[in-house]
């Protein structure tokens, strides 16, 4: 490494620099005056970096106050429009959750009736209205076809089976 900075400090410090050459560092010399270096207090007893960390108040003047009011009033109209819209949402969600249990009783109250109205069905009845009043017959056995289907639900007839 050659001429490269070791003391981590930066380079803007006195005498405080140790440059490396080749591979061995080079030795220190001492101050000319024989001193050596310390920091010395401020006369007044502050630390140096605390003068120079003083932030100024900044005048505030019409326009600066107005730029805050708008910025405040800009948010809280954000707010407001934001706390309406998560009222919103939970009224919608209340509405869903209260369509959701009466389209389960109403489901309720269909099987039910539609368990009733089967259960009020006499199918011997039907059958014998069907062969007396009616005239229908059973099949024969060489009356009865047997037709698979190609994967649909339902079969189409367009023409007559043949005999």
């Amino acid at each position: 490494m050659r001429n490269a900075d070791v003391s981590g400090r930066g380079a803007n410090r006195r005498n405080t620099q140790y440059y490396v050459d080749g591979s061995a560092a080079r030795k220190l010399t001492p101050r000319e005056d024989g001193q050596q270096h310390r920091r010395q207090a401020p006369p007044d007893g502050r630390r140096a970096h605390s003068r120079r960390m003083v932030v100024k108040a900044a005048p505030m003047n019409k326009g600066y106050i107005a730029v805050m009011v708008a910025a405040v009033l800009i948010v809280s109209g954000l707010l407001m429009g934001y706390v309406k819209m998560q009222s919103d949402i939970t009224n919608h969600i209340n509405t869903i959750a209260d369509l959701e249990s009466r389209l389960n009783e109403l489901k309720l109250a269909n099987d039910e009736t539609y368990t009733k109205i089967m259960s009020n069905v006499d199918l011997e009845e039907i059958k014998r209205i069907a062969v007396s009043e009616l005239g229908m017959k059973y099949a024969k056995e060489g009356q009865v076809v047997q037709y698979t289907g190609e994967g649909n639900d339902y079969v189409r007839q367009y023409s007559d089976i043949p005999q």
